[in-house]
């Protein structure tokens, strides 16, 4: 079999909006030869601007903080109230948090949305076009990342139908999944919704700009209205909360994950396996055991710089239900 390789780094930046049609990006796809493309030449990691490479180290740490906010900020504030140590750990947070805000919403923001010529907010009706955000952008070029498909799932033959593209491994933070249009043009041209756990979606600030984007809960109904009723893609991570924390081995926690299968038969979607090589050394995650108990380290501080980032995604031939 052959495949199709896209290098999302080297995109030009003005194709990259909504309204580039599919053809200019397959006519950028190298094709291999019979069996796949040879050893170690999807692990070259591409050089980034400064710009960019500092804008996603401070862009990256500002998402992943603010995922904790709602949830640190009382326990620490209660901690305060206790122990002089408490409000220290507490005042460092808010030091952090508040500088990575102020950075990241009153300078990297408007220089690049003016760069890249993006509208000052996001459209409540156009989702597809909200997908198209230079902090992905910038995500695409700073991990080098590349998409590798099959040419059975070339179009058309994804083209009639609802797609499920059911990614593993989660690793702490899947940046690989973050390249959203393409997931919602290289295939067929249905928008493609991701999944996060409910909660996600009722957090402050970041909920509203993950709906933005297209995100749905993890929920079957909501999965099964979007593949019926809209007739749109759907993308999912299968391993979910137990992908996140794999301190050394990389194992692929899918066995139980059959409810999916379930609902593809339902919906009449093709189910399309992905593999995010890269997504479990993004970040570094330090295990710790003393007396039967399992502590997870996250340090946040090792995002990958341009000299050993990279990123590459393999969507697997489909399953048809």
């Amino acid at each position: 079999m052959k495949y199709r390789k896209l290098n999302l780094a080297t995109l030009p930046d003005e194709l990259f909006t909504k309204q580039t049609d599919v053809k200019e990006w397959m006519a950028l796809t190298t094709t291999s030869a019979e069996g796949g493309f040879p050893p170690s030449s999807l692990n070259k990691v591409l050089p980034v601007k400064r710009d960019i490479e500092i804008e996603r180290i401070i862009g990256t740490s500002y998402y992943m903080i603010g995922n904790t906010v709602p949830f640190a900020v009382p326990l620490l504030l209660a901690a305060s109230y206790f122990s002089a140590v408490g409000a220290l750990i507490f005042k460092v947070y808010m030091v952090y948090f508040t500088t990575l805000f102020v950075v990241f919403t009153y300078y990297f923001y408007p220089k690049y949305m003016k760069r890249y010529n993006r509208p000052k907010s996001m459209s409540k009706t156009d989702i597809k076009d909200n997908q198209y955000l230079y902090t992905e952008r910038h995500t695409q070029k700073y991990l080098s990342m590349q998409f590798v498909w099959p040419e059975s799932i070339q179009r058309p033959a994804l083209n009639d139908q609802p797609v499920i593209f059911a990614a593993i491994p989660h690793g702490l933070s899947p940046l690989g999944i973050t390249a959203y249009p393409m997931w919602s043009k290289l295939f067929n041209d249905k928008l493609c919704h991701w999944t996060c756990a409910p909660v996600v979606l009722k957090l402050p600030l970041i909920s509203s700009f993950m709906k933005a984007i297209g995100y749905i809960p993890a929920k079957a109904k909501n999965i099964t209205d979007t593949l019926i009723k809209k007739e749109e893609n759907v993308g999912i991570i299968l391993d979910g909360i137990a992908g996140m924390f794999q301190a050394h081995d990389e194992v692929a926690h899918v066995k139980r994950r059959k409810g999916i299968i379930k609902i593809a038969l339902r919906a009449g979607a093709a189910v399309v396996p992905v593999y995010g090589f890269g997504h479990t050394s993004l970040v570094s995650c330090v295990s710790i055991k003393s007396e039967g108990i399992l502590l997870f380290v996250v340090t946040y501080c090792t995002f990958p710089s341009n000299h050993s980032g990279k990123s590459s995604l393999i969507p697997l031939d489909s399953w048809n239900g």
